[in-house]
């Protein structure tokens, strides 16, 4: 897609308000851009940031996640045999705190594109900005999912299993907040449960396996941690949340899901990153869109109805970047905007032909 778009980069040349002069508009490369990509998807989101900084003319310094340095060096030695010269992909490898924060520091970086955490979120920002350098930042999603009463059952359960606990949960456009209207949240809650007890958690490379392991013991800790700030704040446990063995060593939980939460909660207001979500009930469509936007969040959001009219009025009222309608919120193509809204995301659009926002540099001539 992007080697097209290196072809099809649009400028104008357009009179000025002056007689006798003439003005055009180009788009025109950053220079060296710096990509700090997150562990969860070791190979998409490098090459959904790579794929344009390369296309619009820029030299790229990627620094993949720690945890996935296999993914990286093969990503790199791929792109070694293309003929690229030297010098125009650059991939290092090491800790956030060092090498991260040496592209973030450098003056000759003159951008950076990060995914990654809120927190870190923060200090790209905060660095980049200090030094006049042009930055782009994906972070969390705490995102809603609501079912309507309206709603096909089947269709709302395959798409809150996949949404919610799909990639084991660890994708920043899960499903963890399922919004149910109250006529139909005893029947979804039964629906949810047994299909979750159908989800086999075990090696990636299992057949069947539907949820691999969480990713390290931190994350795991992480994970465990919520469950019981959920529990302690009165979140009933409807199934899951516990511990796995499995003939392979790994990190190892069955997805959770609570029931009798509040928007107001932790489990509802802070991002988890792992296989577990909470419900919400609700009385009406009104209610469920005021507490879907009630979130320091904007990624995705998602709706389960049959209803013409209310699927018109959330895509159009949905405080989201992304807005589902009867699929699930997590699981988008690479030819179209990807981003969010709040704290979720700031700066360029990434993917798409909205990728040339950010990796160029807009000069106009007189």
């Amino acid at each position: 897609f992007f080697a097209q778009e290196a072809l099809r980069q649009d400028g104008g040349a357009i009179a000025s308000v002056r007689p006798g002069v003439d003005v055009t508009i180009m788009k025109e490369p950053l220079g060296v851009v710096g990509l700090i990509c997150p562990w969860n998807f070791p190979i998409a989101i490098p090459a959904w940031k790579m794929a344009p900084a390369l296309a619009f003319g820029n030299a790229v310094v990627f620094k993949p996640a720690d945890l996935v340095p296999g993914s990286a060096w093969a990503l790199a030695e791929i792109i070694s045999r293309s003929g690229i010269p030297k010098g125009v992909f650059n991939l290092v490898m090491g800790r956030g705190s060092v090498v991260g924060q040496t592209l973030l520091e450098s003056r000759d970086v003159n951008a950076i594109s990060f995914t990654g955490s809120v927190e870190t979120g923060g200090k790209v920002a905060m660095a980049c900005a200090s030094r006049g350098a042009k930055f782009q930042l994906e972070m969390g999603g705490k995102n809603p999912l609501v079912v309507l009463d309206d709603a096909n059952l089947d269709l709302a359960v395959a798409a809150a299993l996949d949404g919610a606990f799909y990639q084991t949960g660890q994708r920043c456009t899960a499903s963890s907040r399922l919004i149910v209207q109250s006529k139909v949240h005893d029947a979804f809650v039964e629906r949810m449960v047994d299909g979750m007890k159908k989800l086999k958690v075990d090696h990636a490379l299992k057949d069947g396996t539907v949820i691999g392991p969480v990713v390290d013991e931190n994350q795991m800790a992480q994970d465990e941690r919520y469950i019981q700030i959920a529990r302690d704040e009165g979140g009933e446990l409807a199934w899951g949340g516990e511990r796995l063995n499995r003939d392979t060593k790994g990190h190892y939980l069955s997805p959770a899901l609570f029931v009798g939460t509040k928007n107001d909660m932790r489990i509802n207001r802070e991002e988890v990153f792992g296989p577990v979500a909470s419900v919400i009930k609700v009385d009406s469509y009104d209610e469920a869109l005021s507490v879907a936007n009630d979130t320091a969040f904007g990624l995705s959001s998602g709706i389960i109805t049959t209803s013409l009219k209310y699927a018109t009025d959330f895509r159009k009222k949905s405080a989201a970047g992304m807005v589902m309608v009867n699929l699930a919120t997590a699981g988008v193509d690479y030819h179209v905007p990807f981003g969010g809204r709040k704290g979720s995301s700031y700066g360029a659009r990434e993917q798409g032909r909205a990728a040339v926002d950010f990796y160029t540099a807009i000069k106009t001539a007189y």
